[in-house]
């Protein structure tokens, strides 16, 4: 399984706690660092079945600056936003586990990490 994190994240370091209390084998991406593209947001958006305003920081500097709360949330926007996940990778909600087998997971609860080791 793969883990999307920033370091700085409480919330990414707890997730990675549990994973390694429960012996989990991962690969750690720091996405600030080594960004997914616009393929690779979009893959992982159909594995978490959300569309990419569901994972965006809206109240993330960078957000306020492009204006993102402002911007509609429909199909017809939907790449514009993918587009701007990438290119501000910032403003990707974290931490975001993928199990090899398929499940996904914005992991920011407990359970949320847990339900990917089941």
């Amino acid at each position: 399984m793969e883990i999307w994190i920033n370091p700085a994240c409480s919330k990414c370091r707890s997730a990675l706690s549990i994973l390694d209390e429960a012996g989990a084998e991962y690969t750690v991406r720091r996405y600030l660092d080594d960004p997914p593209t616009e393929a690779e947001l979009v893959a992982v958006l159909d594995r978490l079945g959300l569309e990419p305003w569901d994972i965006a920081r809206t109240g993330e500097a960078v957000a306020a600056e492009i204006g993102l709360k402002t911007w509609e949330r429909t199909e017809a926007t939907r790449d514009r936003w993918i587009k701007a996940l990438a290119e501000h990778p910032i403003l990707i909600q974290r931490p975001i586990i993928t199990a090899d087998d398929g499940p996904a997971v914005v992991a920011r609860t407990e359970e949320a990490v847990r339900s990917v080791l089941d």
